[in-house]
């Protein structure tokens, strides 16, 4: 029955054991269902569970998350009651600052893999926002990822501008995310205002010119009334010189838009470099200035090496079981393993 199963989801994604609540399962729940309970517990348990935690100075801390076949992603606990999930298991997108690019897109997380995530950050700390900017790109997932906001922002009890949907950019999300019963707030990965550098910076995003990607943010932020976040991995000699800044400004100054700048957190064996702390935040106070709502960020984990693909990078080779069922999704509210990807 729904109500059953709305019980069941509410718990889990709270991190909460299923005989929790002032009414326990013998006082209204059908023999049948509660016989199945542990099972059903069990199955969610096994979802993602901790591998190993990496704690940073910032009050950050990052998780690497072993899934049912053996896969790993990684989820990041974040400062102020937020934690970072990851979509896919790698990235198709190709960003060549990033580690989890550099490896391609093994295969999709199910919808409650990645609420999994959730419960299992929650298991540790209180979570009370939730950025779709881990591993992979939601885009290429758009379907679990839409179930899995859907539940969140029900059942979990995450508050709906507190679920931010991050996108290199592709049509299909301006067209998707307004019809959805949970509507999240939005990040656009911009990374440079220049054409044709973003795309030498993420070689595989779909080809929407900037100019077009924002205004389709902008629109986007009108109709859901939250601001529209931008992010930008700073990287030296590269997205930090003036003729970037004056794009940003020319893209951004006066739009219901904000700048998360992110100085680049070093990947050893990329050939990249992060800016000075102190050109970091001049160019923050420049854009300031000039009328963009600009923050300057760090990215977690820093201090551990924990750059997005980092961890799992270092815990690999993983070995994966060739008869694990597909990865558990939810359709509607009912679970079922799908037969293809």
């Amino acid at each position: 029955m729904p109500c059953h199963e709305h019980r069941v989801l509410r718990l889990w994604s709270n991190a909460l054991p299923q005989g929790s609540g002032k009414r326990k399962p013998q006082d209204f729940l059908p023999l049948g269902v509660r016989a199945e309970l542990p099972a059903i517990e069990a199955d969610l348990q096994r979802l993602a569970r901790l591998l190993s935690e990496h704690p940073g100075d910032d009050g950050s801390a990052r998780l690497l998350v072993g899934l049912h076949d053996g896969q790993t992603v990684e989820a990041v606990l974040l400062p102020r009651d937020g934690v970072c999930v990851s979509t896919q298991v790698g990235c198709a997108v190709g960003c060549v600052f990033c580690m989890t690019g550099q490896g391609g897109l093994l295969r999709q997380l199910g919808s409650a893999e990645i609420v999994a995530q959730v419960a299992l950050a929650r298991s540790r700390r209180p979570v009370k926002k939730v950025v779709f900017m881990g591993m992979g790109e939601p885009a290429h997932n758009l379907d679990n990822v839409m179930d899995a906001i859907e539940l969140l922002g029900h059942e979990g009890g995450i508050g709906h501008k507190n679920l931010v949907f991050s996108t290199v950019g592709d049509r299909r999300v301006f067209e998707r995310l307004p019809q959805g019963a949970v509507k999240p707030a939005l990040a656009l990965s911009l990374h440079s205002t220049n054409a044709e550098r973003r795309a030498q910076l993420l070689p595989r995003a779909p080809a929407i010119d900037p100019d077009e990607l924002v205004e389709l943010g902008e629109r986007y932020a009108q109709a859901s009334g939250y601001p529209v976040q931008v992010q930008w991995t700073l990287l030296a000699g590269i997205n930090d010189g003036d003729d970037e800044l004056d794009g940003l400004v020319r893209l951004l100054a006066g739009k219901r838009a904000l700048l998360n700048m992110i100085p680049y957190n070093t990947v050893e064996g990329l050939d990249f470099q992060r800016p000075s702390a102190e050109r970091a935040r001049e160019i923050a106070q420049t854009l300031h200035r000039r009328g963009v709502l600009t923050k300057l960020r760090q990215s977690a984990g820093q201090d551990v090496d924990g750059g997005c693909g980092q961890l799992r990078a270092r815990a690999l080779p993983a070995t994966v079981p060739a008869d694990v069922p597909r990865p558990m999704v939810w359709h509607g509210r009912t679970p079922s393993h799908p037969s293809s990807p």
